[in-house]
């Protein structure tokens, strides 16, 4: 049994819950005598020990093997010990689908944190679990309004519905439009730009316009990237004034991110582009562009991580 972090099973139907007698102890040595030349159905890898499934209590949890991976049914030969009870938790938390490691990691940490190895009772009654939770930290850089934040909104539904990424932990890192007029050096009450009345957005005590509205040309600061300067230039035939906001030059400037970091830019307009710990999107991204890129940040992890 390989170890090492964020240890989810590929399937949840491999996972079996056993009620054992109050005389037998919950170690690896107590199991491995209750267990060995018992039955097993021909899925079962691991065995989640308890002394009654209806009450919380101890928890162990054990890996085995059969005698026979095709017949329907055959005896347990190993038994290992993957947590004892005063390292297992079962937690009951029944909007949970056990499906997925990253809800399996959520769980883990809202509702167990100092527990190594974490059984989780979910949707459906589907029993799963993690062992040593430490889910992948991706950063997601981007700028709001609109809110909520679009592509962490995109990343966690995506997250959420699928079973073959390890376990992700979404961190926003959120610029707001409002902060950047402070580094326009500008005075209160200055006048600014910003890209889209459709997304909201305003400066408290200042008049705002937007650029989508081909507003009359006025003294403005440009609170914007390089593409709503190629349009100002367009409307206008000059350049404003401008605080750029991308967020992936942003992510260039600063070298290999700490954290693997996701984030997105409006000169892409069909493609997804990567370097080293990042990807980008384009600014209008589908779930589909999402779903590349989260594949694409997995795949340079070392080693990669995959279920059980």
């Amino acid at each position: 049994m390989r170890s090492g972090p964020n240890l989810v099973p590929n399937r949840y139907r491999g996972v079996s819950v056993a009620t054992v007698p109050a005389d037998v102890p919950l170690d690896e040595e107590g199991l491995r005598g209750y267990l060995l030349g018992r039955d097993a159905y021909r899925r079962t890898r691991f065995v989640v020990c308890r002394r009654d499934p209806a009450v919380p209590g101890p928890t162990a949890l054990v890996h085995v093997s059969r005698a026979s991976d095709t017949e329907l049914f055959s005896p347990v030969v190993g038994v290992e010990l993957l947590a004892g009870p005063e390292r297992c938790t079962y937690v009951v938390e029944p909007e949970a689908d056990t499906g997925i490691p990253s809800v399996l990691a959520a769980v883990a940490r809202d509702r167990a944190p100092a527990s190594f190895a974490v059984v989780v009772q979910g949707r459906y009654e589907h029993v799963n679990f993690i062992v040593d939770p430490q889910p992948l930290r991706l950063v997601v850089r981007e700028v709001v309004p609109p809110e909520p934040a679009k592509l962490a909104d995109q990343v966690r539904r995506i997250i959420a519905v699928t079973e073959t990424l390890p376990p992700i932990e979404v961190v926003p890192e959120l610029t707001r439009l409002a902060d950047l007029a402070e580094l326009s050096g500008n005075p209160p009450g200055a006048h600014y730009l910003l890209p889209c009345r459709g997304a909201g957005g305003e400066v408290p005590g200042s008049p705002v316009s937007y650029l989508d509205e081909h507003p009359e040309r006025a003294d403005w600061t440009l609170l914007g990237c390089e593409r709503s300067r190629m349009i100002h230039h367009w409307f206008y035939g000059e350049d404003p004034p401008r605080v750029d906001f991308c967020p992936k030059e942003a992510v260039l400037a600063g070298g290999r991110p700490a954290d693997l970091t996701l984030t997105k830019c409006c000169l892409q307009e069909e493609h997804v582009d990567a370097g080293d710990g990042w990807v980008c999107v384009p600014w209008g991204s589908s779930l589909d562009h999402i779903r590349e890129a989260l594949a694409r940040l997995v795949a340079q992890e070392e080693p990669a991580w995959q279920p059980v």
